[in-house]
């Protein structure tokens, strides 16, 4: 018999750094300050809705776009935070986590041998969907400690084979979010370039200092060529439901919905009705997110004030960077490995998120957890 030959269409990759790390923190018994999930459970009220949900019989296959009365509560949370009306029929699309959007969007604008501009330090599963798609992602880089985008450079990266742009604010894994003044440079070039966008805003919700996000639905001439792309698991601190969706303008719905019903056709029935009575009724919660996560990443950051960590400025998301210059020479994985095996915490190291790794001593910590166990961390890493 002969012997299986085959030919990998993602050959570069391997385990992701967060199954690796979490793998450790496991085998080590090291406090996980490295996925990004909550140690918290999710609202009662949520949890309450699923199994009563269950226990009526709404057991089976949703429509493919969600559940009318889902949609029609997105696009009236999208209206009262962003004060743009959409019509949700034609515009919002339900989705098996935020992951399988981006993957969707990502397939319906990219063509073999598209170019895909995204930033790095870049959230992982961008780059395998646009080469799954036949495309290839451009790279630009993003430098510690301002993670900045030098939109010259941008503008000089863009050829005739430039698709569009995938955004992501606030940002994974720097913490920093997109300014007023990216927006113009961003619609200047999407426009002077007929250019589509992927705006990657799952952590929209959580933006620090009384400081709103932008969003893409608040421009139209930038709405008009984007899918926006949005998370029910970082709001509501139920990640494992994945739950997700896409606004996009019609033209572009009817496109994303022709790949989405052959990637997962419809999403979780009883979550959607659990999430479409969360939104009706306790929509306080969205908007006490921010104050929420500010008191955590305040927690740790006072904690982590006599260490010998230089610490960046989170001004959104559920992350904090720590530079360890001051601590070690390790490169960023080696000292992550050193913290999780020998100090008894796990983090991430920052270069995993870039194509060409950086000479930055920067790890990443999620604190999206008890005070109690950022109290723990901090005292361990305070050590150092």
């Amino acid at each position: 018999m002969k012997s299986l030959t085959h030919s990998s269409k993602l050959p570069h990759l391997g385990t992701s750094i967060f199954t690796t790390m979490t793998g450790l923190a496991n085998q080590y018994n090291a406090i996980n300050l490295s996925q990004g999930f909550p140690e918290f459970d999710t609202p009662e009220r949520l949890k309450q809705g699923l199994a009563k949900y269950c226990g009526q019989g709404f057991n089976q296959y949703a429509p493919s776009s969600g559940l009318a009365p889902l949609q029609a509560q997105i696009a009236a949370l999208t209206g009262r935070t962003y004060g743009t009306d959409i019509n949700p029929l034609d515009t919002v699309t339900v989705t098996s986590g935020s992951t399988e959007a981006l993957f969707v969007a990502i397939q319906t604008i990219t063509h073999p041998g598209d170019e895909i501009i995204i930033f790095d330090p870049a959230y992982d599963s961008y780059k395998p969907a646009i080469e799954l798609a036949g495309g290839r992602a451009v790279h630009i880089s993003m430098q510690a400690p301002d993670y900045a985008i030098d939109w010259l450079q941008v503008a000089a990266a863009i050829t005739d084979r430039t698709r569009g742009i995938i955004i992501n604010t606030p940002h994974n894994p720097s913490a920093k979010t997109l300014k007023q003044a990216d927006f113009d440079e961003l619609k200047a070039l999407v426009s002077k370039h007929q250019l589509l966008l992927i705006s990657d805003e799952v952590y929209e919700h959580i933006a620090f200092e009384g400081t709103p996000h932008i969003s893409v639905l608040s421009d139209p001439e930038l709405f008009s060529r984007a899918f926006v792309i949005a998370s029910f698991g970082k709001t509501f601190h139920c990640t494992g439901w994945k739950m997700g969706y896409c606004i996009a303008p019609e033209v572009l719905t009817q496109e994303f919905r022709k790949i989405h019903q052959y990637v997962t056709f419809s999403s979780f029935t009883p979550a959607q009705l659990a999430l479409t009575d969360m939104l009706a009724e306790e929509s306080e919660h969205i908007t006490a997110l921010a104050p929420f996560y500010q008191h955590k990443r305040d927690v740790l950051v006072n904690a982590l004030q006599a260490s010998r960590f230089t610490i960046l400025p989170s001004e959104g998301t559920y992350f904090l960077l720590l530079d360890y210059s001051d601590i070690s020479p390790l490169d960023d994985m080696a000292f992550c490995e050193y913290l999780v095996k020998e100090v008894g915490v796990a983090t991430i190291p920052l270069s995993v998120f870039y194509q060409t790794a950086t000479n930055d001593k920067v790890i990443r910590l999620c604190f999206a957890k008890e005070d109690d166990t950022l109290l723990q961390a901090a005292q361990r890493l305070a050590a150092l």
